[in-house]
């Protein structure tokens, strides 16, 4: 999937006050499958009250702790308190993906999120912590097709959004890892592209 020229390719897009904001990081994490495809990882959310995100598909991670040198090393600390996967030792690291913005969980305050991609060559057992119910294996090729697009409604204190979403297996992957993925699909689809011509 990621190669030198993929990575050296890439130019995300970098907020200009994100050093001023509250900071939050994301891993997506990709593996060969047994059929020769590649895989995406995510976790399913704990059902908890009071969390807006209660029960979402989502990438591992979380917010920016003092101890944290930076938002990549938050990433990798957060996927190891909450699914046990150790990207320090079995992760290769592969690129940044844009930031995007969001809100605290409990306040109407911005948030800056930071996607890092990684290539997992590590076991395949997973150790959860309370935070998250379940990991689940997507087939990138499946994330791709457009038949498994579909729309999410929404309700907002505007009206009700239908909101662009994946469906699998009955899990529904929107919202900020909904942008996340189409940004790494289309790098995906470029580097496809940019081999074909080689």
């Amino acid at each position: 999937m990621a190669t030198k020229r993929w990575v050296s390719s890439l130019r995300p897009k970098k907020l200009p006050l994100r050093r001023r904001l509250t900071r939050a990081s994301v891993a997506l994490i990709y593996r060969q499958a047994q059929d020769g495809g590649t895989e995406l990882l995510f976790i399913q959310r704990a059902r908890r009250e009071g969390d807006p995100w209660s029960g979402d598909m989502a990438f591992p991670g979380g917010r920016l702790q003092p101890e944290d040198a930076t938002t990549r090393a938050a990433a990798e600390r957060e996927t190891l308190e909450e699914t046990g996967v150790d990207l320090i030792r079995h992760g290769r690291f592969r690129a940044r993906l844009s930031d995007l913005v969001t809100r605290h969980h409990s306040r109407w305050r911005p948030m800056v999120v930071t996607p890092y991609v990684y290539e997992w060559q590590g076991p395949q057992s997973v150790s959860l912590n309370h935070e998250v119910q379940r990991v689940v294996w997507v087939p990138l090729a499946y994330l791709a097709a457009e038949e498994n697009q579909s729309r999410l409604p929404w309700r907002t204190p505007l009206g009700t959004l239908n909101m662009p979403c994946c469906r699998y297996e009955g899990y529904c992957i929107w919202g900020l890892s909904y942008s996340m993925l189409q940004e790494l699909l289309r790098l995906e689809l470029q580097h496809s592209l940019d081999a074909s011509v080689i």
